[in-house]
């Protein structure tokens, strides 16, 4: 790769870039949009450790929404750049 990418679009706090020589195109997920997802999943694994199941359950879930706003953004960006999606997409 020569590090060049191509910008495709945006939609709220997500980018979809191609890289050089990449085939399908990638999410850019901002610094401390990545952040607070680590920590948020940390807190996941510092619920389980305690057995607080119904915490965890709930944080988990909320973690889940945010991936898949994360994949809808994806779509919606690759379904406006004209490109298939590089995976089937569940119904």
């Amino acid at each position: 790769m020569d590090g060049s990418a191509d910008f495709l679009g945006t939609q709220g706090n997500y980018s979809l870039i191609r890289s050089a020589g990449r085939r399908f195109p990638g999410l850019l997920i901002q610094g401390d949009t990545l952040s607070i997802l680590v920590s948020d999943l940390r807190e996941v694994g510092e619920l389980l450790e305690t057995a607080d199941i119904e915490e965890a359950r709930s944080a988990a879930s909320e973690l889940l929404t945010e991936f898949a706003a994360m994949q809808a953004s994806y779509e919606v960006m690759m379904k406006e750049a004209g490109i298939k999606l590089p995976y089937a997409k569940n119904p």
